[in-house]
């Protein structure tokens, strides 16, 4: 389809959700392996199975004595029992003898309990008599103030998973189970391109009718949050020939290319072109029924997406943490079962009109008033990145609904 049959079709959007559909076509990135304290906030490349119990050794959870419970059964303050101490168990050693009917061994928190003991008698709930002989008045029943061998973990359970993040309980689990070097998946490399003749770099100072390139700054940043590397090719000015050839280095070098500025309609705007002349190539999505962010483009070359998503600021970054971020975490090898999306309720500060037809994305901010959150939403237009910095999420406003009132219950999304 050549670009002027794409531009007469613009307007056919689709849906989100119809977008999102196309993550599957792309594979996941490949696999390493890394030391286990590099691979924190990495993703899981395999299942990870227990090779052995945890704890391996039933343990005390206190300070005390370690007794058959049924030698304290009946105890109280006004009729206590009595105990033989027959020894003490070491920290970090076997027992060195059992404990027998109406005997108690002293134990420490973590101490591996001797066998014929059950139970742990809090050091609180006894007073010693002699060396050998201590009163207690509480009864215990067996199991308390233990830990059982495997109740932490048993072996041949699955523990991790294909695909899930590994933060610092994570890790720590790993840690327990002797994984020196962890398969994880490799960060999706994103290559980053600006477009347009009025873009100069961020060291320059802007001319009459110019601007400073914040968007390859501000998608790189949410690149990295998303979980992957970018790598920033420039601003390429309105030159098809020069963004195709960028285009392809870009594709050469990375998972997934970004272009932003170049997906409205008009003359001078070549991102379909560049796209289409890749090899293999196939556009995919020419507009979205989201706002903002609507000329939002996707396609694919062999087996890499591409997007052509909006130069204004605020709009490149709504349509990256709608649409572009769930294909960096699922190229990034993010299982569905761990993808989370943080959302506050909260009730609106304010009417909230939405035209309907497609789906609204407004910037809010929360503000604490008498002890309740609202959102106060932040109006203004797309180009204006102050309203993306003052706002702590946004509220979703579905296609249908032409708005919202005052005191309506709603969901931000953080960002």
């Amino acid at each position: 389809m050549g670009v002027w049959e794409a531009m007469k079709n613009f307007f056919k959007v689709v849906d989100i959700d119809t977008v999102l559909a196309h993550r599957t076509v792309f594979p996941v990135v490949d696999v390493e392996r890394l030391p286990l304290a590099s691979a924190v906030g990495r993703l899981l490349a395999e299942d990870v199975t227990a090779d052995l119990d945890i704890p391996g050794f039933a343990r005390s959870t206190m300070d005390g004595y370690a007794v058959p419970a049924t030698a304290t059964f009946g105890a109280t303050e006004s009729n206590p029992g009595y105990l033989n101490v027959v020894g003490s168990v070491a920290m970090g050693e076997s027992p060195g003898s059992g404990v027998g009917p109406g005997e108690a061994v002293r134990i420490a928190t973590g101490g591996m309990l001797p066998p014929g003991a059950d139970a742990v008698m809090m050091i609180e709930h006894t007073e010693a008599i002699d060396d050998h002989t201590i009163e207690v008045y509480k009864s215990v029943a067996p199991g308390q103030h233990v830990v059982a061998q495997g109740e932490d973990i048993a072996r041949g359970e699955t523990l991790l998973f294909r695909g899930q993040p590994i933060r610092p309980p994570e890790a720590g689990l790993l840690a327990a189970l002797g994984c020196e070097v962890v398969p994880v998946f490799r960060k999706p490399r994103i290559g980053i391109i600006s477009t347009g003749d009025e873009v100069v770099p961020i060291e320059a100072t802007p001319g009459p009718g110019q601007i400073r390139d914040v968007n390859s700054t501000t998608l790189a940043a949410m690149t990295i949050a998303a979980g992957g590397e970018s790598k920033a090719y420039g601003i390429v000015q309105d030159n098809a020939d020069v963004l195709e050839k960028t285009c392809a280095q870009a594709l050469a070098e990375n998972d997934m290319v970004l272009v932003s500025g170049g997906s409205s309609v008009g003359m001078r705007d070549f991102t379909i072109e560049a796209f289409e002349a890749q090899p293999d190539a196939e556009l995919m999505v020419h507009g979205v029924s989201i706002s903002p962010g609507k000329p939002t483009i996707l396609a694919r070359s062999g087996s890499k997406p591409l997007w052509g998503i909006p130069g204004h600021v605020t709009s490149a970054m709504v349509v990256f943490k709608i649409l572009v971020q769930p294909f960096i975490t699922y190229l990034g090898g993010l299982d569905d079962r761990f993808r989370r999306v943080f959302a506050v309720p909260c009730r609106l500060a304010r009417n909230l009109p939405s035209a309907q037809g497609r789906v609204d994305f407004v910037r809010v901010r929360l503000v604490n008033r008498d002890g309740e959150f609202l959102a106060e939403p932040l109006l203004g237009k797309s180009g204006l990145i102050h309203t993306m910095v003052k706002a702590d999420g946004l509220v979703r406003i579905e296609a249908p609904v032409e708005g919202l009132d005052k005191g309506d219950l709603v969901a931000v999304e953080i960002i």
